[in-house]
């Protein structure tokens, strides 16, 4: 039963990992620290309120004895509340900045699995865009994505023996950014040394393409995410890529936050029901420049604890071991690799692996987990691309305007005063006590919801309406298909299946007209349907991959 519920955890979405409860890890329950009482009203809030750093106020209406009265309140946490039910403003004492810079860093770049042998990549680490290819050895290449001559992206070029070729004018590059070809330069003319492409050191580590960005250190390996559980004989997983329209620290946050579950995804996958939704047990083992880790649980089975680390700068892991009923330890590993592709804009690598799969799962197409994972992408994109256009409207830090939970957000808390520490260091971030706001806000917007969206996300092949020579981001099927070579393959079958199938019962239906034996007419026009039922199978599948997930309690 514990392994059916772990293989069953990869038919989840990649939120559902930090729901997790396959197997018991021993534990003790984690006692929440008393904290003093305070004069509340019945709301639970006490009725002054701090007005110092306030940004915004809201009214509450509590019901007393002698009629209705109005309270007002800061919207964000406040120390003159209950401490027991909110995370207090300031937890700890303001320590000084940590040295840190986003560029002497390792950046998931792609899937190696994925990446085109015929074609090059264009991708974007923050600001800063590159193009990844195969040369002709099969070795993956990093440039700087603009060509010398004329600034062309070398992402909308083409792969010619091995060599990346720019589209504008011809000019061929390869190796260490070497320009080898020039269709427009005089006989015996020499290739200038300006003519080469600045380029980035990339590792294949683990099946993932990790790019270094700094600009004036060597690689450092030592910083290279390494995985262990990833690493053991017989460890199988599942993965997947998302493009997503907004913040990488939305998605991390959005990623860190158990508590949503429930609620947000409910029924998504038979598991996550919203009436167990519950108080979570924290408790924080380690915190530096680095990030932080420590377990979570649900209050009402304390004894079921999960480890959640965070890495700088974005990863984020949620592992469980166990011993199963043969005495056999076993692992679950959920990891959540999270590129910062530019303001309001993210990719996301998610791994689900186990040491050990029930046979059910195999029965399970791999397509099947991918579309599963998107539905919950799409059920969540909403409400994450509004916060983070309120984030870049409000320029205030995000302890003015959360509210957070010690029961439900202490992992949100803990990243946002981590920015605290280093976010000095990045282009642009919001912590909990400080920020950066970017100089030019550029936030990708959800895209409506209803009939619309529906049509729009079933032509995929040209991004929906409107959108015939771009890139949709609210698409499903460029937020995913595109970068997923397993599912463009099975949208490819199942099309040239259902169209074969409709000539067939076309086919079927005039020999039934033609045919003068009634026996015949009658088994020609059964096989029709069945060419149709079948045809309908395949359209069901293809929208099934690439049609974006609607709330259907929303009304427009």
């Amino acid at each position: 039963m514990a392994l059916f519920r772990l293989s069953s955890l990869c038919l989840l979405s990649v939120h559902k990992a930090l729901e997790t409860s396959s197997a018991a890890l021993p534990c003790s329950p984690i006692p929440t620290s008393p904290a003093p009482t305070t004069n509340t009203t019945a709301t639970g809030f006490n009725t002054s309120c701090i007005g110092g750093r306030r940004r915004r106020r809201r009214a509450l209406v509590s019901k007393s004895g002698r009629g209705v009265r109005t309270v007002e309140c800061r919207a964000a946490v406040v120390e003159d509340v209950d401490e027991e039910v909110l995370v207090p403003a300031e937890a700890e004492a303001e320590e000084a900045a940590e040295e840190y810079d986003w560029r002497q860093e390792w950046y998931p770049l792609y899937l190696t699995a994925q990446v085109p042998d015929d074609a090059p990549l264009g991708l974007t680490v923050f600001d800063k865009q590159v193009v990844l290819y195969r040369d002709g050895a099969g070795v993956l290449r990093c440039y700087e994505d603009r060509c010398p001559h004329r600034l062309a992206k070398l992402s909308e070029g083409q792969l010619v023996e091995g060599r990346l070729e720019c589209l504008y004018h011809g000019w061929q590059f390869e190796g260490e950014g070497k320009c080898v070809k020039i269709p427009q330069l005089q006989e015996g003319g020499k290739i200038p040394r300006a003519a080469c492409v600045r380029t980035y050191e990339v590792r294949n580590s683990q099946g993932v393409v990790w790019v270094w960005m700094s600009e004036k250190n060597p690689p450092n390996d030592e910083k290279l995410p390494w995985f262990e559980h990833y690493a053991k004989p017989g460890f199988q997983d599942t993965s997947t890529i998302h493009e997503l329209p907004y913040d990488h620290s939305i998605l991390l946050e959005n990623l860190m936050d158990p508590a949503h579950v429930p609620i947000s995804h409910d029924r998504t996958d038979w598991t996550a029901k919203r009436e167990d939704a519950q108080p979570l047990v924290f408790t924080v083992t380690e915190r530096s420049s680095r990030g932080f880790a420590g377990h979570w649980g649900r209050s009402k089975n304390p004894a079921l604890m999960n480890f959640l680390r965070f890495q700088a700068p974005c990863v984020l892991s949620n592992d469980l071991e166990f011993v199963d009923k043969a005495g056999v330890k076993q692992y679950f590993s959920a990891l959540f690799l999270c590129r910062p592709t530019g303001q309001g804009k993210s990719m996301l690598i998610v791994r689900f692996g186990a040491s050990s799969r029930s046979p059910v799962f195999n029965l399970v197409p791999e397509w099947y987990f991918h579309q599963n994972a998107c539905k919950v992408f799409e059920q969540d994109m909403g409400f994450l691309s509004s916060q983070n256009e309120v984030l870049v409207k409000e320029r205030v830090p995000t302890k003015e305007l959360y509210l957070n939970l010690r029961s439900s957000d202490t992992w949100v808390a803990e990243y946002r005063k981590w920015m605290d520490k280093v976010g000095h260091g990045m282009p642009y971030y919001f912590g909990h006590s400080s920020l950066s706001p970017p100089k030019q806000p550029a936030v990708v917007e959800q895209a409506p919801v209803g009939l619309v969206a529906g049509i729009s996300a079933s032509f995929p092949a040209k991004g929906g309406v409107g959108t015939q020579h771009a890139p949709n981001p609210a698409n499903r099927y460029y937020r995913h298909v595109v970068h997923c070579k397993g599912c463009r393959s099975v949208v490819k079958t199942f099309q040239a299946w259902k169209q074969t199938l409709v000539l067939l019962s076309l086919a079927a239906v005039a020999s039934a007209i033609l045919a003068s034996a009634q026996q015949w007419k009658v088994v020609l026009l059964a096989s029709a349907a069945l060419f149709l039922a079948g045809s309908s199978v395949c359209s069901f599948v293809v929208s099934l991959i690439t049609t974006n997930f609607i709330r259907t309690h929303r009304r427009l």
